[in-house]
């Protein structure tokens, strides 16, 4: 379990230089940190230059600090009228500084001053993990990892053009310059990746050399005599598994089937990066479906453990939240209701479970802290029977209104095909080509997305995945029932189901059955006495009067979800079964990574009760991997939903022939 994150302080030098404590060494030159950054890590990897006519191009740092490296790099590119299209800049910190400490540090910064303030307002909470913000219309991707150098490089997943080794001195933080460090920078260098570093170690530049850098001395910075600049440029001619190479597509097309929020998330990231999208919907528009309902709720999850669903539905969460806010400053406004989310257990066993969960893990108040049901009450309107945990940027939103944003912001570069049907799908002469039950051709693309949920089984047998459909009715209160009710909470409320808080027409919305799907998709009475029951556990104190509500007077919502075998969305390049089984003895011992996939098929499927948090995650994810850019997660957290999962543990245990 990652540790909490210990903040740095904004502390100056005597000389004026930002200086650390913890390791009595300054952040930069005292000639400078944008001079620096410029002679040693821009110049040192021969930027501008090494960038020019690039579609894509990607730095990893080691130390972001107070971000000068980043800002002088994101100054020169736009700059540049020669510039890559689009630059990914990766970097690792451990002791990240306040968005507030930051602004103190670069409040001197001159013409650099929008760029900083910039990165200010996007700066995330003090969160362990990689954090993705984009900048520039999404030309610029700042991706930070959040945490200690020797976790998280290892879980990195990119493919590197330079890198700027910016770590305190080896001297004072010996951690940054370790022989695991050079192996994790080589693992990631694709072949003639460039590197700088403003220290002329000599363990450096042989342990540089030990993992297949060519190193060499050029002039220093400031006092410094020299410095260190290098090529990656083994001896040995390849490696097992070389990084992601940036992607040659022969056209950017993709055909998506499915329109609810996991495909318009994904036609909207894909036409971000200039690709067209033909997007398939058997119904007459988006989010027709599953995605359908008006009032979806939102917030993480919490774990002693912070297990993988507690640390995706974090990232989740967090990303959903920054995509919505860059739809709405592009004028698509999806909605959000950021009202705050109180989780109550559903005992008093399980209430002390989430408090025990919550001191063991540290995590800043901003994105969760204890509310007592005393505060509840009295800021809320909420009677719970016990304190929860608080989700201060939770809240709820429309579904059908995100997908609608979607659509508007992904423009000309997608075709809807609404009320048409895809009834088989195949590669043919390296294309995918949709088709209509009477074989006519709907489309064909390099690149094809399986977004449709429980459906995509019959477009694409899984023998190796299992999915099932789960039944959920939700129940809608108008407002004059609410009204007799007595209070409602202004939040969302979670416990043994959900309320949300009334809507602008004065209803309220309650849920929500978990069953099996069986049956036609029709309100069912029982299940919304079930839904009253969970209401009367969440306000045991209007039990008497929500017993007296008519059921016959009562409606609401009923869907399905799709759900995997341990809950996690399958979000990832599909693997090719039938090539799996036919070589399962040389894969008894395999990875991941050694799974045979199908050239061009992704699914993001299996989204189950959690499509707010998965869906502009999923897309954002296989948006990079399609490009071959660096990915929004670590690399465990991706192979957690990855669709061969399963046929993995079948290779392994021998059941894959």
């Amino acid at each position: 379990m990652p540790r909490a994150l210990e903040p740095a302080e904004p502390i100056l030098s005597a000389e004026g230089t930002p200086y650390s404590p913890r390791y009595d060494d300054v952040y930069h030159s005292t000639e400078g940190g944008l001079a620096q950054a410029g002679h040693v890590f821009l110049g040192g990897n021969g930027l501008p230059q090494g960038w020019a006519g690039r579609e894509q191009f990607v730095i990893v740092e080691t130390g972001f600090g107070q971000g000068l490296n980043f800002l002088a790099t994101w100054q020169a590119w736009r700059n540049d009228p020669q510039r890559c299209a689009r630059l990914h800049f990766v970097s690792i910190e451990k002791h990240p500084f306040t968005r507030e400490g930051l602004a103190q540090l670069h409040a001197g910064l001159g013409e650099l001053l929008p760029f900083a303030k910039a990165l200010q307002a996007a700066w995330p909470a003090a969160l362990p993990g990689l954090h993705r913000l984009s900048f520039d219309g999404g030309a610029v991707i700042l991706t930070l990892a959040l945490g200690d150098i020797e976790h998280l490089l290892p879980k990195l997943v990119a493919g590197a053009d330079a890198f700027y080794l910016d770590g305190f001195s080896p001297a004072r933080n010996a951690d940054m310059w370790s022989p695991t460090v050079f192996r994790g920078l080589a693992r990631l260098a694709r072949p003639g990746a460039t590197l700088a570093t403003y220290t002329a170690a000599g363990f450096v530049r042989r342990g540089l050399q030990a993992v297949g850098f060519e190193v060499s001395k050029a002039p220093g910075f400031g006092g410094k005599r020299d410095m260190t600049v290098a090529h990656f440029l083994p001896a040995w001619k390849s490696r097992r598994h070389a990084p992601s190479p940036a992607a040659s597509w022969p056209e950017r097309h993709a055909i998506v089937i499915g329109a609810g929020l996991a495909g318009c998330a994904i036609t909207e990231r894909l036409a971000s990066r200039g690709w067209r999208v033909t997007l398939f919907d058997r119904h007459d528009g988006p989010a027709r479906q599953t995605s359908a309902h008006r009032a979806a709720a939102m917030h993480a999850h919490i774990s002693p453990d912070d297990s993988l669903l507690s640390r995706l539905s974090r990232a989740g969460n967090l990303h959903a939240l920054r995509a919505w806010e860059a739809l709405a400053e592009a004028g698509h406004p999806v909605g959000w209701h950021g009202c705050g989310v109180l989780q109550i257990g559903e005992g008093e066993v399980e209430g002390e479970a989430q408090r025990a969960a919550l001191a063991a893990l540290g995590l800043p108040e901003d994105f969760v802290r204890w509310m007592t049901p005393g505060e509840a009450k009295a800021s809320h309107g909420a009677a719970v029977p016990r304190g929860g945990l608080w989700f201060p940027q939770g809240g709820w939103v429309a579904p059908p209104d995100i997908c609608r944003a979607q659509m508007l912001k992904a423009g000309d570069a997608v075709h809807p095909r609404f009320g048409c049907e895809v009834a088989h799908i195949a590669r043919v002469e390296g294309q995918w080509q949709a088709t209509a039950e009477h074989g006519a051709v709907l489309a064909s693309a390099p690149v094809l997305i399986l977004a449709n949920a429980y459906e995509a089984q019959r477009l694409m047998p899984m023998h190796h995945q299992v999915m099932r459909r789960v039944r959920g009715q939700l129940t809608a209160f108008s407002g004059e029932q609410v009204d007799a009710l007595g209070a409602w909470p202004d939040c969302v409320v979670t416990g043994a189901g959900y309320l949300l808080p009334r809507t602008a027409d004065g209803s309220a919305r309650v849920g929500s059955s978990y069953d099996a799907d069986e049956g036609p998709l029709v309100e069912r009475p029982d299940v919304h006495l079930e839904n009253l029951a969970r209401l009367a556990d969440m306000l045991p104190e209007q039990a008497a009067r929500i017993a007296r509500l008519d059921v016959a007077t009562l409606s609401g919502y009923v869907g399905v979800r799709t759900v995997s075998h341990n809950r996690l969305p399958l979000i990832g390049q599909m693997p090719d079964e039938a090539a799996a089984g036919a070589a399962a003895l040389g894969l008894r011992g395999a990875h991941l990574r050694d799974i045979p996939r199908q050239p061009g098929l992704y699914a993001a499927l299996a989204y189950a009760s959690r499509g707010l948090t998965w869906a502009a995650l999923g897309a954002e994810l296989l948006a990079s991997q399609i490009e071959g850019e660096p990915l929004p997660l670590e690399s465990d957290l991706v192979d957690a939903m990855d669709p061969a999962r399963l046929l993995l543990r079948a290779l392994r245990h021998g059941r894959a022939a």
